[in-house]
């Protein structure tokens, strides 16, 4: 039972990061853009933790952090270009 229901939130997961590539494409602002990248990020770390949730697999979790890690220092460092134009 709660495979069917962690695969339903995953498809869920899925369907809502489309959404967010659609206005990753036609954003009208960078900031926009970023927003979008981001949440695809987080979405897909999630469904990283799911596939941990149902296959028991503990090692699935360490990549979901990495993964957020390099999500969140990406959106920043974008962030920062656009900002300043320069990443130093």
């Amino acid at each position: 039972m709660i495979d069917i229901l962690v695969i339903t939130c995953a498809v869920v997961l899925v369907l809502m990061s489309f959404v967010a590539l659609y206005r990753a494409f036609k954003g009208p602002t960078a900031a926009d853009r970023i927003v979008a990248i981001n949440i695809i990020a987080t979405k897909v770390t999630t469904i990283i933790v799911l596939i941990a949730l149902v296959t028991k697999q503990s090692s699935y979790v360490n990549v979901a952090l990495i993964y957020a890690m390099i999500g969140f220092l990406a959106t920043i460092g974008v962030a920062k270009y656009l900002l300043k134009g320069r990443l130093d």
